[in-house]
């Protein structure tokens, strides 16, 4: 098909964008299932967090190379691979189901492969919508994105729940598989321009090594994006070790009850649904560094109420406040590095900027799951000395130990927004540095 035909701008990325919602969807059912069937196999908070080691580490390995690949190659051919490789992955395990051979450690290969497909669709996809969505819509568009992350999550343990008894894990794990076929005919389908090459960018061509570093170099030289990049670090490893705890702390207080987990789990995708929505409509503040800023003191206030709590009711609230902020961090924190990194080098930068951003994010379930098996639980089971007063306030039994955990690591999420008011770098980064587009 001729480009010149083929949908274009924000009639390109709305494409995209209802396609990927729908493969979310599927994906999120999988999620959820295996989920439940992980805890049950294994009763440990440490086996659940090992998913996401797993995912993460090949994730943050290759994003060099995937920056490299993104500003290179064509966009829209990095987030084909993307959706390639997560199909596999669910390929993979439809095939250990159906003959009986599935064990709960084929769950971390495939989550490696999610990690590796994951490395790059998120950068081309972000350096894509530089491209073809206005500059004033920025805010909006990503919105949108924040959107499309978490809304199919509301549906996807109902649906999930509805459809189990009917079609069984095989039947979801297909449906998974067909909608990554939609995801990838709808990328064909449309056309992406590719950006116009900056000074910059001219200047930074060299060897795949070389290309490679360059998003490191261009982070570290503006102390600004470094700051905001550290912001993140600090916020994402206390976050981490959290919601590593959720599935297990919620799980172990309500005697493995899905139905419960599940309506939390459903929750926190409502509360991001709505920060989404909100974002799409509003765009954000103004000066978008007070969404980074103000969304981690209040995201962290939102951990602190959910650790707290031992009841359905609240845990729901927190749930929907927790993640109704998530959303206007990243929409504002992305929209500021749309503005002020040229499109031709959003794929090597925006690769670093994730892999500074995530760099914690390996580790953060091993701390969790360790200082959740193996201190804070047996402590609160048989509390002694000044321990005994912290019962009166969390409770005591299965899962407490983790609800403090929570707690803490709320306090700490909440003083890293603080802290970034405390550096001008920071705060005023919208000042420092130009907008390119």
């Amino acid at each position: 098909m001729n480009p010149s035909t083929r949908p274009t701008g924000l009639r390109a990325f709305f494409i995209i964008w209802i396609t990927q919602i729908i493969s979310i969807l599927t994906s999120g059912m999988t999620g959820f299932a295996f989920s439940i069937w992980l805890y049950q196999k294994t009763e440990s908070a440490t086996a659940m967090g090992l998913m996401q080691v797993f995912y993460i580490t090949p994730f943050l390995l290759m994003s060099p190379l995937a920056g490299v690949m993104v500003d290179r190659y064509s966009r829209k051919l990095m987030m084909m691979i993307s959706d390639i490789s997560a199909g596999m992955g669910t390929i993979f395990i439809l095939f250990l189901f159906l003959t009986g051979n599935l064990e709960f450690w084929h769950l971390y290969v495939a989550a490696a492969l999610n990690g590796i497909g994951d490395t790059f669709q998120w950068p081309a996809y972000s350096a894509a919508i530089s491209v073809m969505v206005p500059k004033e819509q920025l805010g909006r568009v990503n919105g949108l994105m924040s959107l499309m992350e978490a809304g199919p999550g509301v549906l996807a343990p109902i649906a999930a729940g509805a459809l189990l008894p009917l079609i069984g894990i095989q039947g979801i794990l297909i449906l998974d598989i067909t909608t990554f076929l939609l995801a990838i005919l709808a990328l064909s389908y449309v056309f992406i321009p590719r950006p116009a090459q900056s000074d910059e960018g001219k200047r930074s061509q060299g060897s795949f090594f070389k290309e490679a570093l360059f998003g490191f170099e261009y982070i570290f030289k503006r102390p600004s994006l470094l700051g905001l990049q550290l912001i993140f670090l600090a916020a994402n490893l206390f976050s981490g070790i959290g919601y590593t705890l959720l599935a297990p702390m919620i799980l172990a207080k309500t005697n493995q009850n899905s139905l419960i987990f599940g309506t939390v789990q459903s929750m926190f995708a409502a509360g991001s649904v709505a920060g989404g929505i909100i974002m799409s409509i509003w765009g954000g503040f103004k000066k978008r560094v007070h969404g980074v800023l103000l969304g981690w003191l209040a995201l962290g206030i939102g951990m602190m109420i959910m650790g707290l709590s031992n009841t359905l009711s609240i845990w729901v609230g927190a749930a929907i406040f927790i993640n109704v902020f998530g959303p206007l961090i990243n929409s504002s924190n992305q929209a500021i590095w749309q503005s002020k990194v040229h499109p031709d080098l959003q794929g090597r930068v925006f690769s670093a900027r994730r892999l500074i951003a995530w760099l914690t994010t390996p580790i953060s379930p091993i701390i969790a799951g360790t200082l959740a098996d193996f201190v804070f639980e047996p402590i609160f089971r048989n509390p002694y000395h000044w321990m005994v007063y912290l019962t009166d306030i969390f409770g005591k039994g299965a899962g407490t130990g983790m609800g403090f955990l929570f707690f803490l690591c709320g306090i700490c999420v909440m003083m890293v927004g603080i802290g970034g008011y405390f550096f001008k770098s920071v705060r005023d980064v919208e000042e420092v540095l130009p907008d390119v587009i």
